[in-house]
This record gives C-alpha cells, sequence and structure tokens, in this order.
C-alpha cells in the first residue's frame, strides 16, 4: 500500500516547455539526484513523457502509465469493435482489462493484434483497435501493474487529477470569476506557495526580525 508523506505541487499557466523546468526544479528540491527510489506516473500524453525521456529516465525512475488512462483507452477500441451496447463488448472488455491489470500484459497485446490482423475486421474497428494497440505497445514498459502494485507503487494518477481540482477549479474558476492570464498567474503561484508550506518565502520583508 503507497502511503503520502509529503505532497508537493508544481502547475503553470501554459505549455509543456513552460511547466518542465519548474517540475525538474522542483525535483531537485527534494534531493532527486540521491532519493532511492523515483516513480513517473502519468497518463499517455506525449508531452509528460517527453519530459519523462528529457529529466528522469537517466536517473533509472520507475515509469507508469496511468492504469485508468489505459483502460479507458482500451474501452474504446472494443467498443468500437464490438458495439459498446453489447454484453459482448462489456464481456471482452472486462477480461482485458483484468488480465492487464493483473500480469498479462503481454497475451493483452497479442490478442489485441490478432484481432487487428484479421482482414475481415472494417477498417474503422481496425483503426480504432490499431490506435490502442500502438499506445500499450508504445508503453510496454511501463503497464506492469501487477507488478507494481507488488511493489506498493500507485498505479493511478487520481491524487494529481484531485489536486488540479482543489487547487485551481475551486478557487479560480467559481461564479461569476473572470480573470486575466496575469491575475490568474500571480494567484496560481500564491496557492503554490501556500500548499507547498513556502508561503512566507514570497514575503521575507514581512517576517519579524531576528533577535
Amino acid at each position: 500500500m503507497s502511503l503520502l508523506h509529503q505532497r508537493r505541487l508544481v502547475a503553470v499557466l501554459g505549455s509543456i516547455e513552460a511547466l518542465a523546468p519548474r517540475l525538474w526544479l522542483e525535483a531537485v528540491r527534494q534531493q532527486v539526484h540521491s532519493t532511492t527510489q523515483i516513480v513517473w506516473l502519468s497518463d499517455g500524453g506525449a508531452g509528460f513523457w517527453t519530459v519523462f525521456q528529457r529529466c528522469f529516465k537517466t536517473l533509472a525512475a520507475t515509469a507508469i502509465l496511468d492504469f485508468y488512462h489505459a483502460a479507458q483507452n482500451l474501452y474504446k477500441g472494443v467498443s468500437a469493435w464490438l458495439d459498446g451496447r453489447t454484453r459482448a463488448c462489456q464481456q471482452q472488455f472486462i477480461d482485458w482489462r483484468h488480465r492487464l491489470r493483473h500480469g498479462q500484459e503481454q497475451q493483452v497485446l497479442a490478442e489485441l493484434l490478432t484481432v487487428v490482423e484479421d482482414r475481415q475486421l472494417p477498417d474503422s474497428a481496425r483503426e480504432a483497435l490499431t490506435k490502442v494497440y500502438n499506445y500499450l505497445k508504445a508503453h510496454e514498459d511501463h503497464i506492469h501493474y501487477d507488478a507494481f502494485k507488488a511493489a506498493g507503487l500507485p498505479i493511478g494518477s487520481g491524487l494529481v487529477e484531485s489536486a488540479c481540482t482543489w487547487l485551481i477549479q475551486q478557487r479560480l474558476k467559481g461564479v461569476g470569476m473572470r480573470w486575466s492570464e496575469t491575475g490568474f498567474n500571480h494567484l496560481l503561484h500564491l496557492r503554490l506557495a501556500w500548499v507547498n508550506q513556502r508561503f512566507d518565502q514570497l514575503f521575507p520583508e514581512m517576517l519579524p526580525s531576528p533577535n
């Protein structure tokens, strides 16, 4: 079972290129070069995995593709193949999801490929299943969910997604709220300093002088 001991958040209004250096700076602050274990957990967004490749892969980090995003993509492919309204679709998806989660990811990939190569498969279904196969194949080293769980590692990024809700949406998306880009960034930085327990560092001149 994985337990959260300390949380530090990084956020920016902008592109992944703007986020990457801030994320790396926080990793350095958290002593990334001397820690015993590093885990990268992300959905399949190409930009995030570019950051992983650039900054963390050389540190022998364990990389995990979010299981629930993987299952969501798997369902899209199966429903395009077997019609999401049918029992056959539900049963096939449940079977593949279960085996993906419990150490049979290679069998799932092999069966996906077999279906994709079926000449009688409609083109629309082939396209959808090919996308799923390529998605999972590209992350072949990141979908060993049974082993990850056995090692006590998380396989879902829900903790990060929930942080987005209370960090940004609850404070910055209230009824009637309107923000300029500058105003949004200023308040976002204040929120980050607060949740990261660095609020006083923003206003050192307000701290009492040492006696």
